[in-house]
């Protein structure tokens, strides 16, 4: 028998969570035919690799459980090397994954990332004392096929380590942690700017004849690539350095490469997915949405997909809570792209925390994402977890007409409208000609009744449909702010 290195995957590290009451997947490589055994809590899986040198075997499902324990790694072959024949401090609870662009990204504090820091940064870093909480934080990669290795390492949640933890990651972590008083882990795979279709498969995309005219495209500009020579990237250099010190943007580097361009599709996936793929999690949260390319119109084709292959390849319907992309001042966050990621609340099992009063007008990355986590923590606490909470804001129901006014009803009460701060603010009104005017708004009972001088006979009415809804303000007793809604089309 050849010898060869035992290797884990990647996400089996010293400080693990693995996820209870279900299946535990653990796998990695070895010399083909070599037999590979893994302990751990009392079980003893053994298997032998294939042809290509893959190796897994299948703990059965495990109790929640805060005791560190160790994972143990032996190998029928006593020449091999073991790189990991013992993870420490592994806990058993709940494991969530992490996906999407930089408010995903965004850490907790600015000194790690320069566009990212939390509210009250400093007092946030110094409270996080959570050893129950756990994250693994994968390394920027993308590749044009599908890698077996993404690099990061579990950290326990500290002062120390909790600057660079995911600050969506962390809020919702703590929230569930505090609530089921489990180990929480959360798995962040994630990248600023990055598209939905970057983080799809390829073999998914193939079926579509949309999706497959997209990639085709994506194919031919990576055929005809042709890397920058040496002389052409120290002439950019200089190009960049006068830039800099005349104040100007740099040029973008000469014949970039398409595979590192976070916007095609396929290459996060390839580079941060596959490598974690079938680790065993219950389920996702997900920040995505400013990074639209053309054509824009397939982006909620786009978010279904993503999330009914990655139920396919985790072979069950995982639940899938998303962010509902805040209020800016900015037509990559204008109310269109909002309605078209409430879309994909049309599948089973799917959630969206709304975050349009946490916005900042001329900031994409919002500071204030506590909020974020928490409402994502409600999603799952609610919807996967069986807790009897509101999870959701006003929700808009049905329409009857009241006279020269439209009376509006919403499910999701949450045990009462609320109008938080003063009157309700920007809701409009429309008549048969479809202009939208400025309207008034006030809460009666359950329903609120919305009207204009302006539109005698209204048939629409809408809800902070803009880019920045300053003011908006619509909210029910739990807490939570309504959607972005109109009522009709």
């Amino acid at each position: 028998m050849v010898s060869a290195e035992v290797k884990l995957a990647s996400p089996f590290t010293d400080h693990m969570v693995l996820q209870r009451e279900m299946p535990i997947p653990v796998w990695g490589t070895a010399a083909p035919g070599e037999k590979v055994t893994v302990e751990f809590a009392g079980q003893k899986k053994t298997a032998t690799t294939d042809a290509t040198g893959q190796w897994r075997v299948d703990l059965a499902p495990l109790t929640a459980s805060s005791q560190p324990r160790a994972l143990l790694v032996f190998s029928g072959n006593p020449q091999s090397e073991i790189s990991n024949p013992k993870l420490s401090d592994v806990l058993v609870g709940e494991v969530w994954l992490g996906s999407g662009q930089s408010n995903m990204d965004f850490s907790v504090s600015k000194k790690v990332k320069y566009f990212a820091g939390v509210l009250n940064e400093e007092q946030e870093i110094a409270a996080a004392n959570h050893p129950l909480i756990r994250m693994f934080f994968g390394e920027a990669q993308k590749s044009l096929t599908p890698q077996t290795r993404v690099g990061g390492q579990w950290l326990v949640c500290s002062p120390e380590t909790v600057p660079g933890f995911s600050a969506v990651g962390y809020f919702f972590a703590r929230a569930l942690q505090r609530e089921l008083n489990v180990p929480v882990g959360v798995i962040v795979e994630s990248y600023g700017a990055s598209t939905a279709q970057a983080w799809i498969r390829r073999e998914a995309m193939l079926a579509d004849p949309r999706f497959k005219a997209v990639l085709d495209r994506f194919d031919e500009i990576v055929s005809k690539h042709v890397p920058p020579t040496a002389a052409e990237i120290e002439d950019w250099k200089h190009a960049v350095e006068l830039a800099k010190a005349e104040g100007k943007r740099p040029l973008r580097a000469p014949g970039a490469d398409p595979v590192q361009d976070q916007h095609n599709p396929t290459v996060m996936f390839n580079g941060m997915i596959a490598p974690i793929v079938p680790f065993a999690i219950r389920g996702v949260i997900w920040y995505q949405g400013e990074s639209i390319t053309a054509p824009r119109e397939l982006f909620p084709a786009w978010n279904e997909l993503l999330i009914t292959d990655w139920r396919k390849l985790w072979g069950r319907e995982l639940p899938f809570y998303f962010c509902q992309l805040a209020a800016q001042q900015a037509a990559s966050n204008g109310p269109d792209v909002r309605a078209w990621q409430a879309e994909a609340l049309a599948l089973p099992r799917t959630g969206m925390a709304v975050t349009i009063d946490v916005g900042e007008e001329k900031n994409v990355h919002p500071k204030n994402k506590a909020p974020v986590g928490d409402r994502l923590a409600r999603l799952a606490l609610a919807n996967t977890y069986d807790w009897k909470i509101e999870s959701s804001g006003p929700v808009y129901q049905s329409l009857a007409v009241a006279g020269g006014a439209l009376r509006l009803k919403f499910t999701h009460l949450g045990g009462g409208l609320v109008a938080q701060g003063g009157a309700l603010k920007t809701f409009d009104v429309a008549g048969a000609d479809g202009k939208f005017v400025p309207a008034e708004a006030a809460i009666e009972g359950d329903t609120i009744l919305v009207r204009s001088a302006a539109v005698t006979a209204p048939t629409a009415a809408r809800y902070a449909w803009a880019a920045w809804p300053e003011g908006s303000n619509f909210f029910n007793a739990a807490g939570l702010p309504a959607a972005p809604f109109q009522t009709s089309n």
